[in-house]
């Protein structure tokens, strides 16, 4: 009866944790987790334009253009102006790569899972001159900071 209690206990605490914290499975809540002590403050610039930094070495899988990949994501525009984020939705996001604007078809392929990486993508690998009306204007340069969770196929 005690054990049964304790786990009665410890679930309902669990639950307490995901629903009025934002807390979820795996040590992921309302925000990105930590970055690597070490992790670069420089970006590096590939030949597309992107600019990335890695700030957390994952040591899964890195995904490949095809793949189907997990990720928690927070995105903000050159004003600071947050635009989209699955940490607010405490709710991570799947999708495949080929259905994303190229700065992160390309961005994600620089990271492991397990990993977290920063990107600058400029309007020509994002949403260019027609922006994404409501949120981002035309030729908007937008960063992210990005959670590899899982990389599945590719």
């Amino acid at each position: 009866m005690q054990r049964l209690f304790a786990q009665t206990v410890f679930s309902l605490s669990v639950l307490v944790c995901l629903v009025s914290l934002g807390c979820s499975p795996g040590g992921r809540s309302g925000g990105p987790g930590p970055e690597d002590p070490d992790a670069s403050k420089e970006f590096t610039s590939t030949e597309s334009g992107l600019k990335y930094r890695i700030l957390r070495r994952g040591t899964g899988e890195a995904p490949k253009p095809r793949s189907f990949v997990t990720v928690d994501y927070e995105g903000w525009l050159d004003s600071g102006e947050e635009f989209d984020s699955s940490y607010s939705r405490r709710q991570p996001t799947k999708f495949n790569l080929q259905s994303v604007v190229a700065g992160w078809t390309e961005g994600l392929q620089l990271v492991k899972e397990g990993g977290m990486i920063e990107l600058e993508v400029p309007p020509e690998l994002g949403y260019g001159a027609m922006g994404a009306p409501g949120s981002i204007p035309p030729n908007a340069t937008l960063h992210f900071k990005v959670e590899l969770h899982e990389t599945r196929g590719g």
